[in-house]
This record gives C-alpha cells, sequence and structure tokens, in this order.
C-alpha cells in the first residue's frame, strides 16, 4: 500500500477514497439514532445565524464529513510537494492525512475542528511561502486574519496566533511591521465582530468571548486509556518519522527545515490549546492532522528497503482505527 502510494499514479485517487471509506466502517455499521452538530462557536452564532445543529442524518453527517476529508486530503498533497518537503511528488501526504483524520470515531463526523482545517490548510501554504518573499507584510496580516477566522469557528484556535510569530522568528530576520501586521489582521475580524455586537446593545457578550483565556490551565483529568490505544502505532511511526528527519536534517534544504520546524511547533500549539475550551471534545485533536501527516510520510518516504516493516506499520495503523472504532 505504501510502495503504491509512493507515486503519483491516478489510481491512488480511488484507492484512497476506498481506505478513506474502511476507515469508516465501524462507524457507518453503528450510527446513532442522532448526531449534533455545531458549525460555529456560540457567540458568532449571535452574528449569523446557522441552523445545523439536526440538518443532517448521522448517515449524511459521516458522507459530507468523508467528502470534506478527502478534499483536504488533495489540497494539502498539492501543497506539500509544490514546496517539495518530502525531497520527491508522492501521494503519501494525502494517504497520511486520511489516516491521521480517522483515528478517532469524533474525528470521521462534522465538527468545527474538520472545517477549521481547511483554515489551517490555507495557513500552511502561507507560512511556507513566506521564506521566498521579500515583503511579508500582507501574508501576516491575511494569517491574522486567518486565525481570527477560525477562532470564530472553534476558540481554540486562537492558540494559532504565536505561530506567526515563530513563522517570522524561523524564516524571516526581524522586522517590527511584520510583528504588527498579524496582529493587525486578527483585531481587524474582532473590531468589526464587536463593533455588530455594539449596534445591537450586547457589548457585554462581546466581553465573555475572551474568558476562556483567564481560566487556569487544568491539572486533573479523566482519561480513558483504553480509547486512546490507537495512538500507539501513530506515535511509532511518528518517532520513526522524527528519527529520520533527524538523520537528515543538515543534508536537507534550508527551507526544509526550517518548514518541518514550524510544523512541529503547530503540532505542539494544537495539542496545548485543549483547554481553551470547557467543553473539551476529542474532535479537538484533528488540528493536529496536517503537521502529524507530513511527520508520518517523511517516514514512508524514506523509509529503507525492509518494505515488510514499513507496510506493516502502516496495516497496523488501518486495523487498529477499525478495531477501536468496532469494539
Amino acid at each position: 500500500m505504501i510502495k503504491q502510494f509512493r507515486s503519483l499514479n491516478p489510481l491512488n485517487i480511488l484507492l484512497l477514497a476506498l481506505i478513506a471509506v474502511i476507515l469508516r466502517i465501524g462507524v457507518l455499521f453503528q450510527l446513532p439514532d442522532r448526531l449534533n452538530f455545531d458549525i460555529i462557536e456560540p457567540f458568532a452564532r449571535f452574528l449569523i445565524a446557522i441552523p445545523l445543529e439536526n440538518a443532517f442524518s448521522p448517515f449524511y453527517n459521516v458522507a459530507i464529513a468523508l467528502v470534506i476529508t478527502l478534499i483536504q486530503a488533495f489540497i494539502f498533497n498539492r501543497i506539500i510537494n509544490g514546496y517539495n518537503l518530502l525531497g520527491k511528488p508522492t501521494f503519501l501526504p494525502a494517504l497520511l492525512y486520511v489516516t491521521a483524520a480517522s483515528l478517532f470515531t469524533p474525528f470521521v463526523l462534522l465538527s468545527p475542528t474538520l472545517i477549521c482545517n481547511f483554515i489551517i490548510l490555507w495557513m500552511i501554504e502561507k507560512f511556507l511561502s513566506i521564506y521566498r518573499r521579500n515583503d511579508a507584510l500582507s501574508v501576516m496580516f491575511d494569517l491574522g486574519m486567518m486565525v481570527a477566522l477560525g477562532t470564530l469557528i472553534y476558540f481554540p484556535f486562537i492558540a494559532m496566533m504565536p505561530l506567526l510569530w515563530l513563522s517570522l522568528v524561523i524564516f524571516r530576520p526581524f522586522d517590527w511591521r511584520e510583528w504588527l501586521a498579524g496582529i493587525i489582521g486578527f483585531i481587524t475580524v474582532f473590531f468589526f465582530l464587536g463593533v455588530y455586537y455594539y449596534w445591537h446593545d450586547s457589548l457585554g457578550l462581546f466581553y465573555k468571548i475572551w474568558l476562556p483565556l483567564a481560566k487556569p490551565f487544568p491539572v486533573n483529568f479523566r482519561i480513558n486509556w483504553y480509547d486512546y490505544l490507537v495512538l500507539i502505532p501513530v506515535v511509532i511511526i511518528l518517532a520513526l518519522g522524527i528519527f529520520q528527519l533527524r538523520s537528515n536534517f543538515f543534508r536537507s534544504f534550508v527551507q526544509t527545515r526550517k518548514s518541518f520546524q514550524l510544523l512541529f511547533f503547530m503540532l505542539v500549539l494544537g495539542l496545548i490549546s485543549f483547554y481553551l475550551k470547557s467543553d473539551f471534545r476529542v474532535y479537538h485533536f484533528l488540528l493536529c492532522a496536517p503537521p502529524a501527516a507530513v511527520m508520518m510520510a517523511y517516514y514512508f518516504v524514506q523509509a529503507g528497503k525492509k518494505r515488510w516493516i514499513y507496510e506493516g506499520l502502516y496495516l497496523l495503523l488501518l486495523l487498529t482505527i477499525v478495531y477501536f472504532q468496532i469494539f
């Protein structure tokens, strides 16, 4: 399977769709009677009323999420190949994105984070373009607005704001105007949102948007470790990918090295930002799928001649996902 996706074969499009369906078999056979879906945060629904809570049957919910995931996988594959992060054109980023975006049952349903991943992919492309630009002012302003838009959909997305400055540290010499442009872009969106609240005499509600930022970091968690055993193959593949990346780090192009550093910070920010949501849901970690998929794809591209090892690892991951969906 991995060997097949190492090349840009048109057949891979059909195979990817088939694998995406297989990764949802457990969910499709155990669909609940009802699924709720909130596309944006409550404070944004005050601005735009989108009654989607019960708009789709459970089957259509999974089917639409599947189509969205596949579209994102193709976009993601184009971006990674366009900037040559893996050293050669391959279909592995799409395969690993679909796989990472199917790890848990909440991942394969419609969720705000699934919608936010369109913004994540857009941001990745913008970040990777910074290195080639003489002036990054407009890009940073756009990125600030993207973070604000993602925050309207899913509040913990605001944690991606430090990524703007990290990208400047990694890719560019210091220019205070570029550091300020991202903040201005972010404030611009919420300035107009605040004006809308003011017009409707609801400025107090606008203040409540920022209350989660004042909450202390949680220290007690209730975790059913059995539900997270599916992560064992993922951790193994990620560890092997990081080891391969470390071995080839100084032999890679400068832009490639810097890009992987940025993607690592994106993964970390996606992981730790869950505390910004009081009613934490597992689908939050879907934000980590793009950077994790790149690192896993890097391992499979660089894996040696022992095909049974990397093919076996991916098969183990595939079977583990299906098993935990069913049982």
